[in-house]
């Protein structure tokens, strides 16, 4: 066999023997934040996420005021792995600036961007959190592989028209975009913490640095809620940005959301509110969750629960 297949073999290998469905029977948005997780939403499962927003903004030092709105959706869809996933988002912004003696509004698609998120690292593939029948304080302490995160990669692409106002060139440009990102679950799972770090605009004349952190907390079955902060430095615009909301789960497919920002600086001061949704589709989503080693003829959940039970009536032998 000639190396080229030797390769091919061994690529399709590391690709099928393990698959960890991502797909969760809820659906799991990235609104109202502005993070994105580090899992994908599963194979070819399709999710949309909207919203809209008010805006106000004044300026300290050029002494102006802006009021405005803007809409924003995320496209996202599995695509041939549980691990990979495809975007696509759109951001769109009017708004009318009032001087002392001037007025005038801009409006245009202020990001649009397409690219890929793929899942390099689970802390949980291959992880079973083992069960001790002599010590309640040993299976009730803090799991320290909680601290373990899952760890995703993102590349794409921002796409600006020419003479768009909330670009910082007159022309159109194609300006890559690339993103690492962390994802713990602490506690009982219903705490999570995200990490995004970003590099924007790469290879444009003002090329973006920034982070993202989020602490999403679930509070019970439907509602859940989140703090953020984001910051951003470039020559052309740097800021830091806290964000707040809630989310509240309609069906296992329907997500309802409202939230607020507020940066730390005033040149300008600006002020978000906004409500959102998100919708999932799922119809064609298959369990794939399959370990090629194990025996074909039962479920993975049923070969767990059987081999715990075996280890527990060998402790009592």
């Amino acid at each position: 066999m000639s190396q080229f297949k030797i390769l091919i073999v061994l690529a399709i290998c590391l690709l099928t023997n393990y698959n960890y469905g991502q797909h969760t029977d809820e659906i799991n948005s990235n609104r109202p934040g502005k993070s994105m997780s580090a899992y994908a939403v599963g194979k070819s499962v399709i999710q949309a996420e909207a919203g809209v927003y008010g805006i106000n903004e004044n300026h300290s030092l050029l002494g102006y005021d802006a009021n405005g709105y803007g809409f924003d959706l995320d496209l996202r869809y599995g695509f041939l792995m549980e691990r990979l996933e495809v975007m696509a988002n759109i951001q769109y912004q009017k708004e009318d600036f009032v001087y002392a003696y001037n007025q005038y509004s801009k409006s245009d698609l202020k990001q649009t961007a397409l690219g890929a998120k793929y899942l390099i690292y689970d802390p949980y593939k291959n992880y079973e959190k083992k069960t001790n029948i002599y010590s309640w304080k040993a299976n009730h302490s803090f799991n320290w592989h909680q601290l373990i995160p899952a760890v995703s990669i993102y590349a794409g692409a921002n796409f600006t028209m020419k003479n768009n106002p909330y670009a910082f060139s007159p022309d159109a440009m194609i300006s890559p975009k690339a993103m690492l990102i962390t994802q713990n679950h602490l506690g009982d799972g219903s705490l999570v913490f995200v990490t995004n770090i970003i590099a924007d605009y790469i290879m444009s004349d003002y090329p973006s640095y920034g982070y993202i952190l989020t602490l999403t907390k679930g509070f019970g079955r439907k509602w859940s809620g989140f703090i953020e902060n984001q910051g951003f430095k470039s020559d052309f615009y740097s800021d830091s940005i806290l964000r707040g909301g809630a989310a509240f789960l309609i069906g296992k497919n329907i997500q309802v959301d409202a939230s607020i920002s507020h940066n730390i600086k005033d040149t300008p001061s600006v002020f978000y509110g906004g409500v959102g949704f998100s919708w999932r589709y799922d119809a064609g989503y298959k369990e794939v969750r399959i370990n090629l080693d194990d025996a074909p003829s039962q479920p993975r959940s049923v070969r767990k629960a059987a081999k715990r039970d075996q280890k527990r009536k060998d402790a009592f032998e």
